[in-house]
């Protein structure tokens, strides 16, 4: 009764190896992890991707937007590339160019409606530490606006709120309650 105990088990176990064998070697499974695998490394390469973009800040005399060109992080979303441009923005140019939005602005929250509109709701800096001026408050917003939508083909306008609410101007010139398109003719 033994032998045949051992008989039943060592049956058993050469037939699940030979099934294993068989299933591993099927076409199909093969090509169906060899799919996984490029499907892996696809999604890996396009998270590590560091795309060349235009960030516009303002000239040295504060006439023009000029676009700076650097390499930023892109995820796979939308939402989490334009953040990351708005923060480079408050982070400020690195060639010599001036900035446009003030050094102490937080970025509090970033969105993009099913419309193409990115919402942008920055901290109460971006009006109280706000230079001043037409010009200075239309370069703060273009900047924004032309980075964000020539940058992200989903952004066709852009929204600017402060503290999660709509503000009527930054700095008492531009009317901000309605969204922005791209303006090139303030950029060189």
């Amino acid at each position: 009764m033994k032998n045949h105990n051992k008989c039943n088990v060592s049956f058993f176990i050469i037939a699940g190896i030979v099934i294993c064998v068989a299933l591993l070697n099927r076409p199909e499974v093969s090509s169906g992890l060899d799919q996984v695998e490029q499907n892996t490394i696809i999604t890996e390469t396009k998270h590590s991707e560091k795309p060349v973009v235009h960030l516009y800040f303002s000239n040295k005399d504060n006439s023009f937007l000029k676009a700076e060109t650097r390499d930023l992080f892109q995820s796979d979303k939308s939402a989490e590339f334009g953040k990351n441009i708005v923060e480079a923005l408050i982070e400020g140019p690195r060639t010599g160019l001036m900035r446009t939005i003030p050094a102490n602005t937080a970025l509090k929250a970033f969105y993009i409606t099913r419309d193409g509109t990115a919402y942008v709701d920055m901290s109460d800096a971006i009006r109280d530490a706000h230079p001043g001026g037409v010009k200075s408050e239309l370069f703060t917003i273009y900047s924004m606006v032309n980075s964000l939508t020539l940058n992200i083909p989903e952004i066709d306008a852009v929204k600017i709120l402060i503290n999660g609410k709509e503000a009527m101007t930054l700095d008492g010139h531009i009317d901000v309650r309605f969204p922005f398109k791209a303006n090139m003719l303030l950029t060189r």
